[in-house]
């Protein structure tokens, strides 16, 4: 695989009064040119804080403490803060879960999504306005050419995210990160951000990591799906594998707790339990104490990655070779029957899911 992007044991932690929370211990991820691979997991687990990584956007009180993030072969840890400020907007870029307090109120629409292309590309302000308008023009602002002089409140929600969008690919970036990029949006304008970032990436050929706690969300949008709890990534797989042959318990209970247009049941099922507390991480499984197939090795000893195929992996002690065999929850066998009786491709994911 032609990888665009690589971390290795990247170990982040953040000094607290409380005092050192190990936020991520040891992840590993590839992100391959052209393709989406989305981060999922609840709340805490660390998704957000390996995206901003990338692009060294941490607090001040985070220290990476190891690992490498290589992009194109260079180690992003080890470059300056002024060689980064190179590659961000240029090369990788970002769209964050809030449109508006991503967007200056004071400026017109124009000039702040051609301020990155003057800055990194030392064009002319009126060159820099025609490609803002082309931006504008591909994520399908209404009237681009009357709204470069609106600002940002004179736009809807989803038009600002659109806004921030063109911002994120007024450079043409090889890495597009979209941190919950769609959260804060009703489910109609969610779809088609959804459907404007797969059409953008046809066109542009960028590379997408997309952040999200809800796997419903990328279901029809990611070619893979890294599963991420307690800091560590727990399950990777094509997003067929993820959603249709899952095999960490935690995947299982993410899954399970997605509703579907199958499901007659008025209530969803939940997760028992609250993630760990990183100051202090479990010795073994971190997600032992809400596993309801936990074993006794879960709370003694962290499970390796067990291969199930080249593409798809998961760190749990069910798929040693001693391990019992266990009945996962209904829904999570349901998938299983459709993987193996229908040999469901990706395009299907989402008709499946009821999206």
């Amino acid at each position: 695989m032609n990888n665009l992007l690589e971390i290795k044991d990247l170990t982040i932690s953040f000094d607290t009064f409380a005092g050192k929370v190990q936020a991520i211990r040891g992840v590993d991820l590839e992100l391959a040119k052209g393709e989406t691979l989305a981060i999922v997991g609840e709340s805490g687990s660390g998704k957000s804080v390996t995206s901003r990584s990338i692009m060294k956007l941490l607090s001040s009180n985070a220290s990476i403490e190891k690992g490498q993030i290589l992009f194109k072969g260079q180690d992003l840890v080890q470059h300056s803060e002024r060689e980064m400020q190179n590659i961000r907007g240029k090369e990788i870029a970002m769209i964050f879960q809030d449109p508006m307090t991503s967007l200056d109120p004071t400026m017109t629409i124009g000039k702040q999504v051609a301020e990155s292309l003057r800055k990194h590309q030392k064009i002319s302000k009126q060159a820099a306005m025609k490609e803002a308008l082309n931006l504008l023009e591909l994520v399908e602002i209404p009237e681009a050419e009357k709204r470069l002089k609106s600002y940002p409140h004179q736009f809807s929600g989803g038009q600002r995210q659109r806004i921030v969008i063109a911002i994120a690919l007024i450079c043409y970036p090889e890495i597009l990160i979209a941190d919950e990029p769609t959260t804060a949006l009703d489910v109609t304008i969610q779809a088609q951000i959804l459907e404007l970032l797969k059409e953008i990436q046809t066109k542009v050929k960028t590379s997408i990591i997309f952040i999200t706690h809800d796997l419903g969300v990328v279901a029809n949008v990611a070619d893979r799906v890294a599963v991420m709890y307690a800091g560590k990534i727990v399950e990777v797989g094509t997003a067929e594998e993820i959603f249709f042959n899952p095999q960490h318990p935690y995947t299982w209970g993410l899954l399970s707790s997605m509703p579907t247009l199958d499901d007659a049941n008025d209530r969803l099922y939940a997760i028992p339990g609250s993630p760990p507390d990183l100051l202090n991480p479990p010795k073994g499984d971190a997600f032992y104490p809400r596993n309801s197939y936990a074993m006794k090795i879960d709370a003694e000893q962290e499970p390796p990655f067990f291969a199930l195929s080249e593409t798809h992996k998961a760190a749990t002690w069910l798929l040693a070779p001693q391990a019992p065999a266990v009945t996962p929850p209904q829904e999570i066998l349901r998938r299983w029957e459709q993987f193996n009786q229908h040999n469901l491709s990706s395009n299907d994911i989402s008709t499946s899911l009821g999206n």
